[in-house]
């Protein structure tokens, strides 16, 4: 059951009231029941039911929220579909959460600029099929792309199974408007190549709901290839499939797309998917190859043979494209699948260099044995985003607790080995005690200058993301003592 934490009653009322004189009629939420699907975002083991819900239908909505809000000195929470995994749109208690769901309309389509503008509310996967009748497509996409917004995608820049080639969203988005706290527009970026003044926008890209209200998008469309095949290669344990990724960049090949996956994560997709996956081999490797016929074929041959150097035990390319969309859906559904084979999981995001794949992979093997608990390994291999399933039964006592230590002591290795504990689902709530292991404290307030600078109240989505002096020396003193428990103040499903 949800635990949430006292509010003031009247305080409440007297904000919903303000609210509610300046947007129309179901825009603003108050009763539980109402609220209760806004309690959480995709890392659902944490739930807080929020003061009040907004639900803005233009920018001048969102504008008048943000007057409000500031006037009262009441924090905000901005939320788009909800899919993000690190807690970033976890609500407060005594806070309104600014839902940008009803800001979903693509604005205009530029085919010759290469180009669409669309609102903070529009789905991932949504541009691309508006821009299929044109030849382009929008190329960052996570696993979420179904159902995550344009909007959540800049506030985690999120990537996906073609990043490596592609980029993250910071490299395909071109400008984007803002709404700020004070009740101003800006607009970071722009349409052209380049943009005048201080690159705000890749500070901006990434900063979880901290520094303002995205408004507007505009995203960079590319062509989509002519043609794309993948290979799925198997490997009788994982170090070697490990070194197998780093073979294939140090033979100078950029695949669309080098996922990987280890027995335990083939096994759980197989049955839901029937990807035709080898569900005998200790790891497989998804390799895409795109562009026009020749290049793919050339492609396609060259790393046949990187990969067969690199100890391959069986390879099978697809030979169409409902063959090469069948293996990407495995991967696509790994997490879903988790499902069938546990009760819960905790997936994780670290990010590390390429050359230690092996290392890291052996490591949280070695933590299996130590927590007690099952680990699926699913990842893009490719730029090292690792991406372990932390299988668990949160019925079970003290099951959850050795889960979060387990994905902690996964964010330190990354720490170790010269990673960083986020590749694309953000800090937000879940990895912001591993901040204070990874920055030092000068770091730290140099992120907390860069806060304050947009919002001097801090009333965007506080206590995320960036750890507070208090918050790391207790955490130390949890580390020392041998038990941490990296939420204990959290209200917990």
């Amino acid at each position: 059951m949800s635990v949430s934490l006292p509010i003031d009653i009247e305080r409440k009322r007297k904000v919903a009231d303000a609210l509610r004189a300046i947007l129309p009629d179901g825009c603003v939420l108050s009763d539980a029941e109402d609220t209760r699907p806004y309690e959480c975002d995709g890392l659902a083991a944490y739930r807080q039911l929020p003061m009040i819900v907004t639900l803005p239908q233009d920018e001048a909505q969102v504008l008048a929220i943000l007057n409000t809000c500031c006037a009262m000195q009441v924090p905000i929470v901005p939320r788009g579909a909800g899919t993000g995994l690190s807690g970033g749109a976890m609500p407060l208690a005594d806070g309104v959460v600014i839902s940008t769901a009803r800001l979903n309309r693509i604005v205009r389509m530029e085919p010759y600029a290469r180009l669409a503008v669309v609102q903070p509310g529009v789905r991932n996967l949504a541009i691309s099929d508006a821009a299929a009748q044109y030849g382009l497509y929008y190329a960052p996409d996570p696993s979420s792309q179904i159902a995550c917004t344009i909007g959540g995608n800049v506030a985690e820049n999120s990537g996906g199974v073609h990043c490596l080639k592609y980029g993250l969203t910071i490299h395909n988005v071109m400008r984007v408007r803002v709404a700020t706290i004070d009740g101003d527009i800006i607009e970071l970026g722009g349409e052209s190549l380049d943009a005048p003044g201080l690159d705000l926008l890749a500070v901006f890209i990434g900063s979880e709901g901290m520094l303002g209200i995205v408004t507007e998008v505009t995203v960079r469309l590319i062509p989509k290839p002519a043609c794309a095949r993948v290979i799925m290669a198997s490997f009788d344990d994982v170090v070697t499939g490990g070194n197998a990724v780093a073979s294939v960049i140090g033979a100078g090949i950029i695949p669309a797309g080098l996922e990987m996956m280890d027995r335990t994560s083939s096994r759980m997709v197989e049955p839901f998917v029937k990807a035709g996956y080898d569900t005998d081999a200790a790891a497989i490797l998804l390799c895409e190859a795109d562009g026009t016929q020749l290049e793919v074929d050339e492609e396609i041959e060259r790393m046949s043979v990187v990969l067969s150097a690199a100890g391959a035990s069986a390879m099978t390319i697809s030979q169409n494209e409902a063959e090469r969309l069948r293996f990407w859906s495995g991967r696509k559904n790994a997490f879903p699948a988790a499902g069938r084979i546990s009760p819960d999981y905790y997936c994780m995001d670290g990010t590390i260099p390429r050359k230690h794949l092996a290392r890291v992979l052996t490591g949280i093997a070695r933590m299996e044995e130590t927590h007690g608990l099952r680990c699926a390994n699913v990842f893009h291999a490719g730029d090292g985003n690792l991406h372990p399933l932390i299988l668990f039964d949160a019925n079970q006592p003290g099951e959850f607790e050795r889960a979060e230590a387990f994905g902690a002591e996964i964010l330190a290795l990354c720490i170790e080995v010269g990673g960083t504990i986020t590749g694309e689902h953000g800090v937000g709530i879940e990895k912001i005690n591993s901040m204070c292991l990874q920055f030092s404290r000068a770091e730290l307030d140099m992120f907390f200058a860069v806060k304050r600078a947009f919002d001097p109240a801090f009333l965007l989505n506080p206590d995320k993301a960036i750890p507070t002096l208090n918050r790391c020396a207790e955490f130390g003193k949890m580390r020392v003592s041998g038990g941490v428990l990296p939420f204990a103040h959290l209200p917990r499903f």
